[in-house]
């Protein structure tokens, strides 16, 4: 059987932060930023946000924004807001490829997700900066000398309220409630076009990670793509409920038949040699599982399904998954 295929550090030291910090307060600036300027008198106003590391005082409507993980990014460019600086998946060059071009073309890369350079982003002048407790926690007392820096506490499974905490910051709470509900309303075309929520239910899913440097990820029920097959109404194999923490649960290739299901997508980051999906698409186990015999196997792209983590993916995806299960 032919798997399907789809088109589809922190390196700045505190002195190279405090010169930069210095630029900034001397009026240095980004002319190509296309979120704004950094006009004092446009939105003058403030409101306060609840984050994980406390009450934060934000602008009412932030024209500079930073953001430090892909969560952040797509929530931005879902409401309407076209950061000035973002950092770029570990492992990868650019932002994420499903993003819209025209929407990622003027922002500055200010570094890797894990080790953003603080120099980069205190040269953008940013009014507020988004991203995670779990990504950069050990840097608050940092950027928050920067700008006003808001963290959810993680990232990946709560993406809804996430997604809400970063709308209240940058304004755009209206934007927020159409984005909910256009995506809502996409979850249940797909469930109808599968016919129904009781045939969605009898169709389960596995979401298959080869990891470069890993195990392979057989994902659980409590992590990003998994929410969006559950509001699809899709059945999930009782090999989902032994995922540790309800993320993942994680087999050498020769246990890979327990990724069996009525369908089976998979995804991989980094090299494919190095990650184990060479040899284990090419295994007898692999080929014996009858998702591959009923040829109900899609290869889907990483960028989107996993690392996304927003509504601009989560309307990708969706598309996607009523193309191949519907096929």
């Amino acid at each position: 059987m032919t798997t399907s295929l789809r088109r589809h550090g922190l390196a700045a030291g505190s002195l190279a932060l405090a010169a930069a910090m210095t630029l900034t307060a001397c009026g240095s600036s980004d002319s190509s930023s296309k979120s704004g300027s950094a006009d004092p008198s446009a939105g003058s106003g403030t409101h306060t946000v609840k984050t994980a590391m406390g009450d934060v005082e934000v602008p009412d409507a932030p024209k500079r924004v930073v953001v430090l993980d892909t969560a952040e990014l797509d929530s931005a460019i879902t409401l309407g807001v076209e950061p000035v600086g973002a950092t770029h998946a570990d492992g990868t060059s650019g932002f994420l490829p499903y993003l819209p071009k025209d929407k990622v073309a003027g922002i500055k890369d200010v570094g890797e997700m894990m080790t953003p350079n603080l120099e980069a982003i205190a040269a953008l002048k940013p009014d507020l900066i988004l991203t995670s407790k779990v990504r950069h926690g050990a840097q608050y007392a940092e950027l928050k000398k920067i700008a006003p820096t808001v963290m959810t506490e993680t990232t990946g499974y709560p993406w809804k309220e996430n997604f809400q905490l970063h709308a209240d910051a940058l304004g755009k709470k209206a934007e927020a409630g159409k984005a909910v509900a256009e995506y809502e309303a996409h979850a249940k075309k797909v469930t109808d076009a599968l016919g129904g929520k009781e045939k969605a239910a009898a169709t389960e899913v596995n979401v298959v990670r080869f990891v470069e440097g890993a195990d392979i990820r057989i994902y659980g029920k409590q992590n990003y793509i998994s929410t969006i097959l559950a509001d699809v109404g899709l059945g999930r194999p009782a090999v989902t409920d032994k995922a540790k923490d309800g993320f993942s649960y994680d087999v050498s290739p020769e246990k890979i038949d327990l990724a069996d299901a009525d369908v089976v997508f998979h995804s991989t980051y980094g090299d494919p040699k190095k990650a184990k999906q060479t040899q284990t698409l090419d295994s007898a186990l692999w080929k014996g599982m009858s998702a591959v015999k009923n040829d109900k196997v899609f290869a889907v792209e990483d960028e989107l399904w996993i690392q996304g983590i927003g509504y601009t993916a989560a309307a990708k995806i969706l598309d996607e998954l009523q193309a191949d299960l519907t096929k």
